[in-house]
């Protein structure tokens, strides 16, 4: 079974196609947010590189995040517009296990965490283990100082990787011995995002398009601000009726 990756939930944009011989083709960029007008000819481009017709996919896996509000939906939306039109069934990963995933051969707990913005970080913890990682901190929304705090109750050796541990590396290393992944793991990719999908495909371990969630840890700006905005018209006029 051929699988087609979709990763956005970051700044970059990463399409991957691979199966049981590995990944075969791979395109990513980072444009600065330019998702929508990047992803659809990395997708062509990738099959055409690879030798495949789109037609040939029989599985499509994409990043459910957390991350950047617009990049998420814009590979979801895409993704599944892809796997409704060629009938075939999803996998939805973590952008956090994405990150961890690489680092599988560490003897060290992993923090993968990723720029949230607005001062706050999205993490978790992974332990390595024979094939892969475990989770052993669920994904959460925090300040760096609550990553700091998350760390010292752990008491582990620990390798940070992401683009929001290297954003807070300082501040980080004032008050932990922590390791940093290189520069080129600090973002979420889709060859890891097809290497785990494939494992979970033999296992048909698969949703159906309309199954496939966003992973939110926090309410998308938009809401946020509108909410806050109908707070402030309540605290001045009272409770608004519709």
């Amino acid at each position: 079974m051929l699988i087609l990756g979709i990763e956005t939930a970051t700044e970059q944009v990463s399409v991957a196609i691979g199966g049981h011989e590995g990944v075969l083709g791979m395109f990513e960029v980072c444009r600065g947010r330019r998702h929508a007008e990047t992803l659809t000819p990395a997708i062509q481009f990738v099959c055409a590189q690879a030798d495949i017709d789109i037609a040939e996919i029989g599985l499509v896996a994409v990043d459910v995040g957390p991350g950047l509000f617009t990049g998420m939906r814009v590979g979801l939306a895409a993704a599944k517009a892809l796997a409704q039109a060629l009938r075939v069934p999803m996998i939805g990963m973590s952008s956090l296990d994405l990150l961890a995933f690489p680092l599988r051969f560490s003897d060290r707990t992993i923090a993968a965490v990723v720029d949230a913005r607005k001062g706050e970080l999205f993490y978790a913890f992974y332990k390595p283990v024979p094939g892969g990682v475990q989770r052993v901190l669920e994904p959460r929304c925090g300040t760096v100082d609550d990553l700091i705090g998350d760390i010292m109750a752990r008491g582990d050796d620990t390798l940070c990787v992401g683009d929001g541990a290297l954003r807070y590396r300082d501040e980080i290393r004032a008050d932990l011995r922590c390791e940093f992944a290189e520069q080129f793991l600090s973002r979420p990719s889709a060859a890891p995002l097809v290497q785990l999908a494939h494992a979970r495909a033999l296992r048909e371990d698969w949703v159906n398009p309309w199954e496939i969630q966003p992973l939110y840890l926090r309410l998308p700006d938009a809401q946020i601000n509108w909410s806050t905005r109908e707070q402030g018209r309540t605290d001045q006029t009272g409770p608004i009726e519709r």
